[in-house]
C-alpha cells in the first residue's frame, strides 16, 4: 500500500519545487540576452557563448564539489551559501564590459550558483524525505518544477528585457535570485547533515567515488549524460539567435523555451512514473533515440511557427524526461548516503557536454567560412531547410542528431541493479 505524505513532507516538497522553478527559469533565460548584449557590446556571439559554455563548465564541476559538501554538510548550507554566490554573478553580469568579466560573472559565479541549487542538491533531500517506493515519483515532481520554472521565467525575463531592457532585467533578476534563501529552509530535517549512519560500514568520499568507477554501467551512465548536456545547452543558447536569423520575432523564440518548459512537465512527470516500472536504462535509450528524431524532423521541415511548436513540444516532453530514470539509476546501484556526490559526478559528464554544445554552436557560427563545404553538403544533400544566416548552424544540429543515436545506444547494456559492496548485502 502506497505511504501517505506527511504535511511537513507536503511542505518541503512545495518548498523544494518552486525553489527549482526559479533556479532553472532563471538560467533558462539566458539565451535571451544573446542578440541585445552582443548588439549592444558589439560582440560576436562566440562571446557570450563562450561565457554561458564556461557557465555550464563551472555548473558541472561546482556540482561534484557541491554534491560532496552536501552529503557531508547537509544540502542547506550549500543551497544558502550557492543563492548569493548565483545573485552576486547576475548582477556583475550586467555591469560586464569586457570578455573576461562576462566570463567570471555569467561563467563561474552563475554557474557555481546554479550548481548550489539545482536538481542534483535539492532532489536527493526530496528523495530523503519521503518512503522508497515514492523516490522515482518526487524526483519526477521535481524535475517537472525545473520545467515549470522555465515556462514561467523565460516570458518573465523576456518581458522584463521589453520593458526595461537587458541591463535592468539582469539586475531584477539578481534581485529576486535571493527568494530562493527562504525557499530552502523547509529541507533543513532533511538535508543529510543530522542522518544517521552506520559507521561500521560507512564509506569515505574518496572510497565511494573508487568503487562507483570501478563499474563499467556506471561510466557508461556518465558518458550517456554528456549527450543530454549537449542537446539541452546548445537548444537553450542558440535557438533564440537561431530564430531571429530564419527571420522570428524575439517573442517567438521566448514561446519556444516557453513551451519546451510547459512540455516537459508532462515529460518529466511521466519519466518519473514510468522509471519506478520499467527498466530506466531502456527508457534513458529511447529518449535520447527520439530527441534525434524530432530535431532531424525539425531541421528538414520548412521554417514555419508550427515546425517551431511541433519542436518544442517533441523536444520539451524529452528534455529533462532524464534526469528521473538517471538518477534514480545511481540510487539502484549505490544507494543515497553519497547520491548528491555521484550524481554531481554523472552531472559534470553533463556539463561537459554543456560546454561542448554552448561552445561549438558560437565557434562554428562565427567560423562558417571554414566548415562551408560541410554548412553546404547539410543543406544540399541532407535536406536541411534553412537559409542564410541561420545556415551556419547546420553542423552543429546534425551532431546533435548524431550524438543522440549514439546515447541511445550506449545506454543499453547498463545494468539496473545494486553494484559494488550493494550487490553482495540486502537493500
Amino acid at each position: 500500500m502506497e505511504s501517505r505524505l506527511t504535511p511537513s513532507v507536503k511542505i518541503l516538497i512545495l518548498s523544494a519545487c518552486l525553489l527549482l522553478m526559479m533556479s532553472f527559469g532563471l538560467r533558462s533565460s539566458f539565451g535571451l540576452f544573446m542578440k541585445p548584449m552582443s548588439d549592444f557590446h558589439t560582440w560576436g556571439r562566440d562571446v557570450l557563448a563562450t561565457a554561458l559554455a564556461i557557465q555550464n563548465l563551472s555548473w558541472g564541476i561546482c556540482s561534484v564539489f557541491a554534491g560532496g559538501l552536501a552529503d557531508r554538510f547537509g544540502n542547506l548550507k550549500v543551497i544558502l551559501g550557492a543563492v548569493v554566490i548565483y545573485a552576486i554573478g547576475l548582477l556583475w553580469m550586467a555591469f560586464s564590459g569586457e570578455a573576461w568579466s562576462l566570463n567570471v560573472s555569467a561563467g563561474i559565479f552563475v554557474g557555481a550558483g546554479i550548481a548550489g541549487t539545482a536538481f542534483g542538491i535539492v532532489i536527493p533531500a526530496l528523495m530523503r524525505a519521503v518512503p522508497e517506493e515514492r523516490r522515482q515519483w518526487v524526483a519526477g515532481v521535481g524535475t517537472a518544477a525545473g520545467s515549470m520554472g522555465q515556462f514561467m521565467m523565460v516570458p518573465f525575463s523576456q518581458t522584463l528585457i521589453d520593458f526595461f531592457g537587458w541591463f535592468s532585467a539582469l539586475q531584477i533578476m539578481s534581485g529576486a535570485t535571493l527568494l530562493m534563501l527562504f525557499l530552502a529552509l523547509p529541507l533543513a530535517p532533511y538535508s543529510g547533515a543530522n542522518e544517521v549512519i552506520d559507521k561500521d560500514n560507512d564509506q569515505s568520499i574518496w572510497q565511494a567515488l573508487s568503487e562507483a568507477f570501478a563499474q563499467k554501467h556506471y561510466i557508461l551512465l556518465v558518458i550517456g549524460f554528456f549527450v543530454c548536456g549537449f542537446h539541452l545547452a546548445f537548444i537553450t543558447v542558440h535557438m533564440p539567435a537561431y530564430l531571429s536569423d530564419l527571420g522570428f520575432s524575439a517573442k517567438v523564440a521566448a514561446m519556444s523555451l516557453a513551451i519546451i518548459g510547459v512540455s516537459n512537465m508532462v515529460g518529466s512527470y511521466v519519466a518519473g512514473v514510468w522509471s519506478g516500472k520499467y527498466p530506466k536504462q531502456s527508457m534513458l535509450a529511447w529518449i535520447y533515440l527520439l530527441r534525434a528524431l524530432v530535431i532531424a524532423i525539425f531541421i528538414v521541415l520548412p521554417p514555419s511557427i508550427y515546425s517551431v511548436i511541433f519542436f518544442s513540444i517533441g523536444i520539451g516532453v524529452l528534455w529533462l524526461a532524464t534526469i528521473p530514470p538517471t538518477s534514480g539509476l545511481v540510487a539502484v546501484m549505490f544507494g543515497t548516503r553519497y547520491m548528491a556526490l555521484l550524481y554531481g559526478v554523472v552531472f559534470l559528464s553533463h556539463q561537459l557536454g554543456s560546454f561542448s554544445g554552448v561552445y561549438l554552436g558560437g565557434y562554428l557560427y562565427e567560423q562558417s567560412d571554414a566548415f562551408q563545404m560541410i554548412s553546404t553538403f547539410c543543406g544540399q544533400y541532407l535536406g536541411f531547410s534553412t537559409y542564410g544566416d541561420a545556415a551556419r548552424y547546420d553542423l552543429v544540429w546534425l551532431i546533435n542528431i548524431l550524438l543522440g543515436v549514439i546515447a541511445a545506444l550506449i545506454h543499453l547494456p547498463i545494468k539496473e541493479a545494486p553494484l559494488g559492496r550493494f550487490a553482495q548485502s540486502p537493500a
